[in-house]
């Protein structure tokens, strides 16, 4: 079964390996060593002042970033699930929520975030995803982010990179606090989240708030090569061997493959008929609207091997979004494509001609070295 759904993705065999040894107890220096060569390796990831490895869900590093960054009023983008959830972390935290709405399809808008900080000289903090993974959609945080920093300087910037760090260049200088997930372009299990921080948000946060997950204690730990509680040994490890990896042919040519396969699977799925559902699509899946969505992803998995996911809330049953994210062989990529196209035809959508694979390979080769 290939697993294409936008997280968890699939573990590279070489990582799992890596992961496979024995158990190693976290207050050793031997672990020591291993997670300072995975600490540099992430600092260079982010390209950040400061990060932080959290044996936590990446929604725990969301609450992270909101209560140790925040001090009185946020505002928030809700255009998914994922900024959604930033204002109830917000509401939960007892902080004053400021919330700008949209369409699971519609990326936020420089001019209304500028206009909401004018309207309420109190907002403190924003926070927004880079890609929305609910709808597939791709905000323009970094024009966002410079607005805000032209207007005030002072308000820290979270942006929950989740579903973008390990997809594509991020612009960090105007991000304060950028969060990822082990379980996405990083190719690992569940349950570590990393935090890349910029020197004004590690100075905000002085002494840190809270107890778990207080962001100035693990600093404070994580600069010795260790953690203020027990740390996630095997995914630090298969952190590092996942980044080194990467290394190996160097940011650039990892952020070139990952995006000339989303170009190819989107133009792919495009020409058969496929209606991409968000107006800015991320790099890191392909959000389909399809009335039929869950007929479809039945056949895909029984009949061709293929794993995808579906929508939620208002989308469920009419959206599927397939993976882009991480050290995907491009013939397994080809091979989705070209099961969507069988699935249309035993569904009865369009006869099967070969046209996804042609414009796939097309593509792919056409944007592989641009």
């Amino acid at each position: 079964m290939l697993l294409f759904t936008p997280g968890p993705t699939p573990v590279p065999e070489a990582v799992r390996m890596a992961m496979a040894g024995p158990t190693i107890h976290h207050r050793t220096k031997e672990f020591e060593t291993i997670f300072k060569d995975t600490r540099e390796r992430l600092m260079r990831l982010f390209g950040m002042y400061e990060c932080v490895m959290i044996a936590s869900t990446g929604t725990g590093a969301m609450e992270a970033c909101v209560t140790n960054l925040s001090s009185k009023k946020v505002l928030t983008v809700n255009a998914g699930k994922f900024g959604e959830r930033f204002g109830k972390i917000v509401s939960a935290s007892g902080l004053e929520l400021v919330e700008l709405k949209y369409g699971w399809d519609t990326p936020a808008n420089v001019e209304d975030v500028r206009s909401a900080l004018v309207d309420d000289p109190d907002i403190d903090t924003f926070c927004i995803q880079v890609s929305e993974s609910s709808g597939g959609l791709r905000h323009p945080v970094e024009e966002i982010a410079a607005a805000i920093k032209e207007f005030n300087p002072e308000i820290m910037v979270i942006a929950d990179g989740i579903t973008a760090v390990g997809v594509e260049p991020i612009d960090t200088s105007c991000i304060d606090a950028l969060i990822a997930g082990s379980q996405k372009a990083l190719m690992l299990p569940p349950g570590m989240a990393m935090i890349g921080l910029s020197e004004a948000a590690v100075n905000k946060i002085g002494e840190g708030e809270g107890y778990y997950f207080n962001i100035a204690s693990e600093i404070k730990k994580q600069r010795q090569n260790t953690t203020a509680y027990t740390a996630p040994t095997t995914l630090i490890i298969g952190l590092g061997k996942v980044l080194e990896m990467i290394e190996s042919d160097g940011y650039e040519s990892f952020y070139e493959e990952t995006r000339a396969r989303a170009l190819a699977t989107r133009s792919a799925l495009e020409a058969i008929g496929c209606t991409i559902y968000p107006k800015s699509p991320a790099l890191s899946m392909s959000a389909v609207y399809d009335e039929e969505a869950d007929a479809l992803r039945s056949v895909l998995k029984t009949e061709f091997g293929v794993n995808v996911a579906g929508g939620q809330d208002h989308l469920k049953g009419k959206l599927f979004r397939i993976n882009q994210m991480g050290l995907i062989p491009v013939h397994e990529s080809a091979w989705v494509v070209n099961a969507v196209e069988w699935a249309y035809d035993r569904l009865d959508r369009r006869p099967y001609n070969g046209l996804a694979s042609k414009v796939f390979n097309e593509v792919y080769y056409a944007n592989e070295k641009l």
